[in-house]
């Protein structure tokens, strides 16, 4: 499966080894944090979806500036 799917770093990741990685495969996506890759959470898109209102709400409380 994961030779499936392509990786995709977030723009924030100022190019480290510390990055959000992205990948989207049949209806699953994939998260998984670049120095940890065989650390990986999935989630429908749906959830996805629900996650990422709520980070941008605040839900999940401030995130920290760089």
């Amino acid at each position: 499966m994961r030779s499936e799917i392509t990786w995709q770093k977030s723009s924030y990741s100022g190019g480290g080894d510390n990055c959000v990685e992205i990948a989207a495969h049949a209806d699953v996506i994939w998260l998984r944090e670049s120095d940890q890759p065989n650390v990986i959470a999935a989630a429908s898109r749906h959830g996805f979806a629900a996650l990422l209102t709520g980070v941008r709400s605040g839900r999940f409380g401030q995130v920290p500036s760089a």
